[in-house]
């Protein structure tokens, strides 16, 4: 279990109209987490991270939390839920960290929500889906634009309804978090009345998907809701490339994981064109906030020498706005009461470079932001592309939309 300690760049004195002095003789504010560095998820973890780490440069350069630095204690999880229980125990009983963020992805979180719970501890939470449904903890964040658990599949078979979708195949992967969107998209689409006529989970290590998409097709469906992990977003859309879809098809994806990231846009290229697909940030008008800007150009630079996602849309503005959220609530409290920072982050609308963000009772967001865009237009081999407006077209939610649906998805591919 290796520990790295991230202390940041030299802390500036002088502050926009006044002038701010860390206390020497003050210890730092430690923030504690695991992040994966190593293992399936390390490229979100890697970016995560990033994030994170320009947002402790920018908070010291103001002067930290309560006139002290702050500093970063992160182990590396490996991508395993099996190792992050150990890991917060020695956060908290060994390194006496002041607050804890969590680590990146909902299977690592979810083995740490009873300890946080029976400590008593604020936990900002990190893109994990519904860790919190079953442990009711009051002191949990999720730094993630999910929103209410049904919103997402919701949101994508609104796009599938509008364009005249009656029935719907699910394609999922065999493990918690996709079967935690397919169990709600089978709610959403029982209240709405639409018919399943396929739905099939496959074992995480599969490969190869030309079997399974020629008896989705054989099914007919209107609506294709997919949701997959990395390897199998790619395989999927390959099998996809070789054999088309059924032209019954007006819209899929909905929940691909993967396909946020960078190196997986560039390597799928033309493949992704037409597909319906969730995310969390993109490079629209409507997406720029106060700070918005200053946060990629900073990211951007940073990304290059760390070799993590050159991109960053997915995560790294989150892992910013985990300590913008913490910020807020120590600057309002004047303290490092966990109870009262969970207090204020329940009652008050905070500010962020993502947007202003308002938490409801669970600790999830009270409203989605999560996006549902359409690739357009997009070659091979290029990943400068994706910094365009244009190639990811917002159709949800109303308030960021930037284009509509083209349907069907053959048609949609061109």
């Amino acid at each position: 279990m290796k520990r790295r300690t991230f202390l940041g760049a030299t802390i500036a004195t002088a502050v926009v109209g006044r002038t701010s002095v860390l206390r020497a003789d003050e210890p730092p504010i430690k923030i504690g987490m695991s992040m994966p560095q190593t293992g399936g998820l390390a490229a979100g973890g890697k970016a995560s991270l990033l994030g994170i780490e320009i947002w402790r440069d920018d908070v010291n350069a103001k002067g930290g939390l309560l006139g002290r630095k702050v500093e970063l204690v992160v182990y590396d999880d490996k991508s395993s839920a099996s190792e992050t229980p150990a890991i917060y125990s020695k956060l908290l009983d060994v390194d006496k960290v002041d607050l804890l963020f969590a680590p990146y992805a909902t299977v690592p979180t979810a083995p740490i929500m009873p300890l946080v719970k029976q400590r008593g501890l604020l936990l900002m939470g990190n893109f994990s889906f519904q860790v919190n449904s079953k442990v009711h903890h009051d002191m949990w964040f999720n730094n993630a634009p999910w929103g209410p658990a049904d919103s997402w599949a919701a949101a994508f078979l609104d796009q599938g309804e509008k364009a005249g979708g009656k029935t719907m195949a699910l394609l999922t992967a065999d493990q918690e978090f996709a079967q935690n969107l397919a169990l709600t998209a089978r709610n959403v689409a029982k209240n709405r009345n639409l018919s399943v006529v396929f739905d099939q989970s496959y074992p995480p290590n599969t490969v190869e998907f030309s079997g399974i998409i020629r008896s989705l097709n054989a099914a007919k469906p209107d609506i294709v809701y997919v949701a997959s992990y990395p390897p199998d977003s790619a395989g999927i859309l390959r099998a996809v490339n070789e054999i088309g879809v059924a032209d019954s098809v007006k819209i899929f994806g909905g929940g691909m994981v993967g396909l946020q990231f960078a190196s997986v846009m560039e390597n799928m290229g033309s493949l992704l064109n037409g597909v319906v697909n969730y995310n969390t940030w993109l490079p629209e008008k409507s997406m720029y906030f106060d700070g918005t800007k200053e946060f990629f150009d900073k990211y951007t630079k940073q990304a290059i020498a760390a070799k993590v996602d050159p991109l960053g849309y997915y995560l790294a503005p989150y892992g910013y706005v985990s300590g913008q959220l913490v910020e807020a609530a120590v600057n309002a409290t004047k303290s490092l009461d966990q109870k009262g920072i969970a207090k204020y982050l329940h009652a008050n609308e905070i500010k962020t470079i993502v947007g202003p963000i308002a938490f409801a009772e669970d600790g999830e967001w009270k409203q989605t932001n999560t996006l549902m865009a359409q690739f357009r237009g997009v070659v091979d081999k290029n990943v400068e592309q994706f910094r365009q407006q244009g190639k990811q077209v917002i159709l949800s939610p109303a308030k960021l939309k930037s284009g509509d649906l083209i349907s069907p998805f053959e048609a949609a591919r061109k």
